[in-house]
């Protein structure tokens, strides 16, 4: 005797391929969100009608409801600023209530960011921050690709119409040369981040603007790759009567230092150096370190505190945030011999 199969029932994901738009905004639909364009909301319930879908009680939850979940994609967790700012999202996001799902992407191709983003969909996220410091990402594409979720995205470059949140890279890097310049320093040379990254190119062009606004020629600048053997290595390499050294991160600056001792150049009374961040151990390098402090808890309160208006309040916003870095001086930097 023969089985009838049983037909195979259609899922919120079989809507969502039909209707080209995400899992979650399937969800949102279903769940009467006012957070979904009329258009879209028609295109989604038409496949709904012709599929036959049939929303499962047991498992529907409304995203203004109980569902408090934000998802965190980021690139760059092995170093010290996106694995701050992380941190920071979730302690704040914590703070207000909201609980988090963290996806770490390997490159920020749009192949790894859709990926992660499907991942995180799973969650049932309401909302997502993305942590995108690199200038090859293409931000057109990765709004699209978010569609009606809220988001926010950190470490962009300055100026994108997305809401985002960012410190001033160039306010940093201004203040830290124009530190040097109070002191009197014409020879001034860099060990600039990684010029791929937005954050390392705005200091860099600070650097070379603050400098030529003074009137003032730069030296020459070695890109590192935020690691300190690359600033012990740009430092060797500095061959050009210097006074005054702009590291674009402490780490870099440490090895740096190390270079420095070892070619037997005193700092500050050789060489005077400011790097940027104030990792915790900058005032136990030797010398202490004067560098630029970007607030990682501020970012952190800020982007919490920016996702979930846009998942509670309001939608379609553009705005950017900048916070501006705060100049500390410590034993690294002194003014330059007469």
């Amino acid at each position: 005797m023969s089985r009838t199969s049983k037909p195979k029932a259609v899922t919120l994901n079989d809507v969502a391929d039909a209707s080209g738009v995400s899992h979650q905004t399937v969800s949102r639909v279903i769940n009467n969100s006012p957070q979904v364009a009329d258009a879209t909301r028609e295109r989604v319930l038409a496949v709904v009608a012709e599929l036959g879908y049939r929303p499962n009680p047991a498992a529907r939850q409304p995203v203004t409801g109980t569902s408090k979940t934000v998802g965190i994609i980021s690139f760059g967790t092995d170093y010290y600023g996106p694995a701050q700012m992380v941190g920071s999202v979730e302690r704040a996001l914590k703070g207000r209530g909201y609980g988090f799902v963290f996806a770490s992407i390997g490159s920020l191709s749009l192949h790894d960011i859709r990926g992660a983003l499907r991942d995180l969909e799973r969650h049932r996220v309401v909302g997502l921050i993305l942590i995108t410091p690199l200038l090859t990402v293409k931000l057109a594409e990765v709004q699209a690709m978010c569609q009606n979720l809220p988001f926010v995205m950190i470490d962009v470059c300055k100026g994108a119409k997305l809401p985002s949140i960012l410190f001033d890279q160039a306010y940093g890097s201004e203040e830290a040369t124009r530190h040097l310049l109070d002191l009197g320093h014409r020879d001034i040379c860099e060990i600039s981040g990684p010029l791929a990254w937005s954050g390392a190119l705005e200091r860099h062009q600070a650097w070379l603007r603050t400098l030529q606004q003074a009137g003032v020629t730069p030296g020459p600048s070695f890109e590192g790759d935020w690691t300190a053997e690359s600033g012990y290595r740009a430092a060797q390499n500095l061959r050009h009567p210097f006074t005054a050294l702009v590291v674009g991160n402490d780490q870099m600056a440490l090895g740096a230092l190390a270079a420095l001792r070892e070619r037997n150049l005193r700092v500050p009374e050789d060489v005077s150096v400011i790097g940027f961040d104030d990792v915790p151990e900058a005032r136990f390098y030797n010398p202490p370190l004067s560098t630029v402090r970007q607030d990682f808890g501020a970012l952190g309160k800020q982007s919490a505190a920016y996702i979930v208006d846009l998942i509670e309040v309001r939608a379609g916003a553009t705005e950017q945030v900048l916070l501006a870095p705060e100049l500390v001086v410590r034993s690294s930097t002194a003014r330059a011999k007469a």
